[in-house]
């Protein structure tokens, strides 16, 4: 094997303009797919932090509370008991917050808007208020009574101000109508597009809105320290809760707010408790996250096919040059097997050197770019819920570029080294090329 490696490293420093020719698009590739793939995990992962802050925790716990047969409202009754449960049951648990769901309307002097109305507790809320960038006001007012926080977008539209009252107005869930003088206390930059629409309320004022008791939430956001357990997670609650003597909804990969209508038409009252995870409750990222994912895996399949073709045709000629080389090594007893093994050798040894190379590069550019704090254009701001460009560079995705396109690489001289190790010996000898 020494050998193999010795006389592929001599023939690759003995064609240094094809061998750098060649090893350079390697090099590129990998640096590009280390870039990639950088971008989707950094991406992800900066959409799922904030979808996370807005709406939904890595695995939620909520469900449906029902007076009559046909109405619902999005609540929790004894939640405390539910929490207890929740913390004992759930494994890789981080943290779990309590929130308040609504929907109502965000009414002032100037104008209004509809708006998903969280309640929440602020002094729980650590994750909250680390990642809102609050551009006037204070976060932490929100344990005043009958505070609220709002979007850049909202406080536009409304013409409001740091100070100003805002009136909250829902529908109760026993069909009353109430409303809630607010003061905005705090306004925070966009989370991506559908931020605009979401405003923040002590959990206590949600209450009050709409005719609950102490004991009564909307439901519990659940985080874990691998969020990609979310499913698994969510699949050992049911069973959990089911055994605790809780009516347990049949899983559906929909948002809560679609689920009105179907639970209003099921002939049942009382509590019932539905677990869904980010997915569930976020389907435009999950499809944002899944587009993005397939231009990836076709630009990568793209750039495969060019380097494959480059590679090969590069042996292609590499072998037509050294015919009568390779001739002699035949004749002198090498066998077809080795011979194969010797161009297979040279290309693996290019694959490793170019890719390795590129992983190299691929690393410090991803550092670069983000060490440059990129903007990113407004349309992409909306959709991947972040201002600027971030790579998320990760150990096992690294290592698995710099696996791929070392082996996609060798694979590709396979066809040519058999090419070599099937010439006869003669004929090889005597070739004028």
């Amino acid at each position: 094997m020494f050998t193999l490696l010795q006389i592929a490293a001599r023939n690759l420093a003995r064609n240094r303009k094809r061998t750098l020719l060649l090893g350079g698009a390697i090099a590129i590739v990998t640096v590009l797919l280390v870039l990639l793939t950088a971008l989707f995990n950094g991406t992800q992962a900066s959409m799922l932090r904030n979808a996370t802050t807005l709406s939904t925790g890595h695995v939620n716990v909520a469900g449906f509370y029902k007076i009559t047969s046909g109405t619902a409202a999005p609540v929790v009754t004894d939640y405390v008991k539910l929490r207890d449960i929740v913390e004992k049951e759930t494994p890789g648990l981080q943290s779990l917050v309590v929130r308040g769901r609504g929907f109502g309307k965000l009414v002032s002097d100037a104008s209004s808007q509809v708006a998903v109305v969280s309640g929440i507790d602020i002094e729980r809320e650590a994750n909250f208020k680390n990642i809102l960038e609050i551009v006037s006001g204070d976060v932490n007012r929100l344990s005043e009574p009958h505070a609220i926080l709002i979007f850049e977008a909202t406080a536009e539209r409304l013409e409001l101000k740091i100070g100003d009252n805002v009136t909250l107005s829902s529908q109760t869930f026993r069909g009353a109508n109430n409303s809630i003088d607010c003061k905005v206390v705090a306004i925070a930059k966009p989370l991506g597009m559908f931020s605009s629409f979401f405003a923040y309320v002590p959990l206590q004022t949600l209450r009050e809105l709409y005719s609950l008791d102490q004991h009564t939430a909307g439901g519990i956001q659940i985080y874990l320290k691998d969020w990609e357990q979310a499913e698994q997670v969510a699949a050992k609650l049911r069973i959990a809760l089911d055994k605790s003597g809780y009516r347990v909804m049949d899983h559906m990969d929909l948002p809560y707010w679609r689920k009105f209508d179907i639970v209003k038409r099921e002939d049942w009252t009382g509590q019932k408790i539905d677990v869904t995870t980010w997915m569930d409750e976020d389907p435009f990222m999950k499809w944002t996250l899944f587009g993005f994912r397939a231009l990836i895996v076709i630009v990568f399949m793209v750039l495969l096919a060019i380097i494959i073709i480059g590679v090969m045709n590069t042996l292609w000629m590499a072998i037509r040059e050294r015919t009568r080389e390779v001739g002699a090594l035949r004749a002198i007893g090498m066998q077809r097997h080795m011979v194969l093994a010797m161009f297979v050798t040279e290309g693996a040894l290019l694959a490793v050197i170019s890719s390795t190379a590129g992983v190299i590069l691929g690393v410090i550019a991803a550092y670069g770019i983000n060490a440059a704090h990129l903007k990113m254009i407004k349309g992409f701001q909306m959709v991947l819920m972040s201002e600027t460009v971030t790579l998320l560079v990760s150990v096992p995705t690294v290592l698995l570029s710099l696996l791929v396109i070392a082996s996609v690489t060798t694979l590709g001289s396979i066809l040519p080294a058999w090419r070599a190790a099937r010439l006869q010996p003669v004929e090889a000898m005597h070739s004028s090329n």
